[in-house]
């Protein structure tokens, strides 16, 4: 490990970034010094702009782009306490598109496929507490309150903690699923008895059950985390709260799930069956208007044509 990469790592470690955080950082940042074979310390922001260029034209997703651009940040921002060069480091503007949503139907096919009953358990737990897949494979048996039905959320986002809302029905299924292993620490163990499931086997996993349950539209574990915002959004529970139990930051990205389901649009639009429409297929022409008799006599008629006009404008004889 050269000195840079370990002074990066250290960095982090002080502001108490997530090991995921630390992981991708370092990913990136090898990445971008490998592009150009040197030490990143070597390097300008015209390098960092032609690596951006790079990343689109392998047309690379804007999450990838956007995240190499914040390791790239923080390593001239932080590490090497080049602060002016920030500026010249932009962003992405990433499009917003509405995130898929699951019917109930869709939920239950895209579950029974899922041949693992520990992945089928993590997912259902996912899809009933709206956690993301990192928060949900770090789940320790200590972190399930049955007495405040709640769930400790205890490495978030940020390493942010937070509760989610316990079902009663999730916690029969945990403490059932919990007797198949009885692992005293993590609720969902891998194969190596002291360390939890890998994202990566859940990815893949995720990846089979959709293609066995016939669903077309391609989505990530993700979409579970989608579906039950959703769900909470059209059952009425609102905006801030939901932003609580998701753990956003911004209010803002918890109103990126104002979308509604294709379903709920077509019951919005059935106000249109109660117009008679078939009385508006053949619209009736408006009645002619009257027009007034002409009274005068045929010799004024005659002389309105003859005479010269009276206009201030008309020429003098």
């Amino acid at each position: 490990m050269t000195p840079l990469r370990q002074r990066m790592i250290e960095d982090m470690q002080l502001r108490n970034r997530s090991p995921v955080t630390i992981q991708a950082y370092v990913r990136y940042v090898a990445q971008f010094a490998k592009f150009f074979g040197c030490s990143p310390k070597q390097l300008t922001p015209e390098h960092v702009r032609q690596y951006q260029l790079h990343l689109l034209r392998k047309k690379v997703s804007w999450s990838t782009f956007n995240q190499s651009v914040c390791a790239l940040r923080f390593l001239y921002g932080t590490t090497l306490g080049r602060k002016d060069d920030i500026p010249r480091l932009p962003y992405g503007k990433k499009p917003k598109r509405i995130p898929v949503v699951l019917s109930r139907d869709e939920v239950m096919k895209f579950l029974q496929c899922i041949l693992s009953r520990k992945q089928r358990m993590l997912l259902t737990t996912m899809y009933a507490t709206g956690m993301r897949v990192g928060e949900a494979v770090q789940l320790s048996v200590n972190d399930i309150d049955s007495r405040r039905m709640t769930i400790l959320v205890a490495r978030g986002k940020g390493n942010k903690q937070r509760l989610v809302p316990l079902s009663p029905k999730l916690l029969t299924e945990l403490r059932l699923f919990w007797q198949t292993h009885r692992n005293p620490v993590w609720l969902f163990p891998s194969r190596e008895p002291d360390r939890p499931l890998r994202i990566a086997s859940v990815d893949r996993m995720c990846a089979r059950a959709r293609v066995r349950a016939g669903l077309k539209r391609r989505f990530n574990t993700h979409v579970l985390r989608h579906t039950f915002a959703t769900e909470l959004l059209e059952a009425g529970v609102d905006l801030f709260s939901i932003q609580k139990i998701l753990g956003h930051r911004s209010l803002s990205t918890t109103a990126h799930y104002t979308h509604v389901r294709r379903s709920h649009l077509q019951e919005a639009c059935k106000s249109l069956d109660l117009l008679p429409l078939e009385q508006l297929r053949q619209v009736p022409a408006p009645p002619p208007v009257a027009r007034k008799p002409d009274r005068r006599s045929k010799s004024a008629k005659s002389s309105a044509v003859t005479e010269p006009s009276s206009s201030p404008l008309a020429d003098p004889a």
